[in-house]
């Protein structure tokens, strides 16, 4: 039944303004220990999870009846979008540019001001996201991929005042307020998501920048690759961070051990860090970040290398490395999360949202706790690279697509 409706939603094409039908499910939910959504062959079948539901959890769906709405269209590889207080988005396209999105699916001009990106490979313009206290101080910060001369990069986040007037959408006051160091030679795993924690701090979730000189950094406390950092939001660090005054280690450092953080988000209700990171060919991961705590990689990890082998020494836990939450194994391309809080989808409330590149679907997982009890799969019928999830004032859940000519979607209630 579940393949059948998955078939029937695909051949549904999009139109280029409207709504479409999305896969409303009518099956009762699974029950613990049922089939799970996944059934393609792991890419390491001697790899065993370390507890019960930490991979292949059963299919649970919430018989939720839903539309898919193009609201914008135009965009060049939109990869993050945050909300103005008046509803408008701020939308990243990666080459390096910033736009304002209305409800209605109006670009604006590109806004002036930012500084030079490097959109070699997976760098240019990523992550944005408005002060806490945006609405005093006009404040936005932004990651991207800083070029800094003769082929090196590195991850910066800067911060400036938005600003309109008669004269277009402008940045002022341009700051850079953080630089992953070492920089290096390289185009990929950059990550990147920012994330205010509930006492105004800057979490940001970096990578380790793929080739081997930035890999074998990820464990290392004395370099930022790979790592979550914890800064105040003028860039300097804060004194409780885990390994302040420790000899050796960078003072920002928040925890260690991550490989290619593509979303974070706080849970609603412990106030907590979860994230997502793209494994290799298998092992992509949801983490519940907490201080000073080093979540393995490359020492474990589940999944291969691309080229077929084993990664490291081949384990998948050691003592006083972290498990994830929860992996894939195949890889779904993880990239954009959201714990659903809106009203419009009273079934979906507490799910975690998170987008899916490789597979080009939103996947719904249910938690009991800080546990994964349930998956479905979801929006399949968009069959593209959904690169950033978010929630409108309105209640919709909001996808960007990772595409040349890429888009904004919203997921509204259907009528049964």
């Amino acid at each position: 039944m579940r393949h059948l409706l998955l078939t029937t939603a695909l051949a549904v094409v999009l139109a280029a303004c409207g709504a479409t039908e999305g896969v409303a499910q009518s099956a009762a939910p699974a029950a613990p220990g049922g089939q799970p959504w996944e059934t393609r062959p792991a890419n390491v079948p001697s790899q065993t999870p370390a507890f019960p539901g930490q991979t292949r959890a059963p299919e649970v769906t919430a018989n939720v009846a839903y539309g898919v709405e193009v609201v914008a269209t135009g965009l060049e590889r939109p990869w993050a979008i945050a909300f103005l207080p008046d509803g408008r988005m701020l939308v990243t396209e990666k080459p390096g540019r910033l736009r304002i999105v209305t409800p209605a699916g109006e670009l604006s001009a590109p806004v002036a001001g930012l500084p030079e990106v490097d959109a070699r490979g997976q760098g240019g313009l990523l992550d944005v996201v408005l002060d806490p206290d945006y609405a005093e101080t006009k404040l936005i910060y932004w990651s991207y991929a800083e070029p800094l001369g003769e082929g090196t990069n590195t991850t910066a986040v800067a911060r400036g005042q938005l600003v309109e007037d008669a004269a277009g959408a402008r940045i002022e006051g341009v700051q850079v307020i953080f630089r992953q160091e070492p920089a290096m030679a390289a185009t990929l795993h950059y990550g990147n998501r920012l994330v205010f924690d509930r006492e105004g701090r800057l979490l940001i979730a970096l990578g380790e920048r793929s080739i081997m000189a930035g890999r074998v950094q990820s464990q290392d406390l004395n370099s930022a690759l790979g790592k979550v950092v914890r800064i105040n939001r003028d860039g300097s660090i804060p004194a409780d961070n885990p390994f302040v005054g420790r000899e050796g280690a960078r003072p920002e450092i928040f925890a260690s051990g991550v490989r290619n953080v593509q979303a974070a988000a706080l849970h609603p209700k412990t106030g907590q860090l979860w994230e997502v990171e793209h494994g290799a060919r298998g092992g992509d991961e949801l983490n519940i970040i907490e201080a000073g705590k080093d979540y393995g990689w490359p020492t474990i990890t589940y999944g291969m290398e691309y080229s077929g082998r084993q990664i490291g020494e081949g384990l998948t836990a050691k003592e006083g490395l972290e498990q994830p939450v929860y992996y894939w194994d195949p890889v779904i391309g993880p990239s954009g999360m959201i714990f659903y809080q809106g009203d419009l989808f009273p079934a979906w409330k507490d799910s975690l949202f998170i987008g899916a590149l490789r597979d080009k679907h939103l996947v719904r997982l249910t938690l009991d706790g800080d546990r994964v009890v349930g998956e479905e799969r979801l929006a399949t019928e968009v069959n593209d690279r959904i690169r950033e999830v978010d929630v409108g004032p309105d209640g919709a859940i909001y996808l960007a697509t990772d595409n040349a000519e890429g888009r904004i979607l919203k997921l509204v209630p259907k009528a049964n």
